[in-house]
């Protein structure tokens, strides 16, 4: 549920990527790795892989707006990794961090901070975007995000982005 939310939001914006840098296929293969294990593949190495490649896809791009659709795509594969509370070995080996939240919702606040930039830097989009974003999250998706800490506040747009949809999914 959580990879599967995370993919739709970096699908949205994945032709701002490809527009610019068409022959460049790493952020597409992360939302495929993605995709494959919401569709019952095993986590495997291949979301951790296609992860970091959309990420240096991200750091080579030539327009900020295509840097967070990457980002967005690198997010969503690496969502696959999410260790969620309550699992019966989480208790045992890991305590839930606010670090983690941010799977959950860093590829929609990346896919936002994206539109916003495409549209000339407008903020009232990335806002409308993340306003969808909370529309699509499921009560299951935003019972999880409940299960942890909020992410601390950031400083950068992304962060506040972010900020702004996990207070959307708590309060709902």
């Amino acid at each position: 549920m959580v990879t599967r939310y995370a993919v739709e939001c970096a699908e949205d914006v994945l032709p701002i990527f490809e527009d610019p840098h068409p022959h460049d296929r790493r952020p597409r293969a992360a939302i495929d790795a993605a995709r494959a294990f919401v569709g019952g593949a095993a986590r495997s190495r291949l979301q951790r892989v296609t992860s970091l490649d959309a990420h240096r896809a991200a750091k080579e791009a030539t327009i900020e707006a295509a840097v967070h659709s990457a980002r967005a795509a690198g997010d969503a594969a690496a969502a696959a990794y999410l260790h969620p509370p309550g699992a019966v070995w989480e208790w045992t080996s890991i305590r839930a961090r606010t670090s983690q939240v941010g799977h959950i919702l860093r590829p929609a606040a990346h896919a936002a901070r994206a539109t916003e930039l495409a549209a000339g830097r407008d903020p009232a989009t990335g806002d409308l975007y993340i306003e969808r974003a909370r529309l699509r999250a499921t009560p299951a998706l935003a019972d999880i995000v409940r299960r942890y800490p909020p992410p601390p506040d950031g400083v950068n747009r992304v962060a506040r982005l972010m900020t702004a949809l996990d207070t959307a999914l708590r309060t709902r």
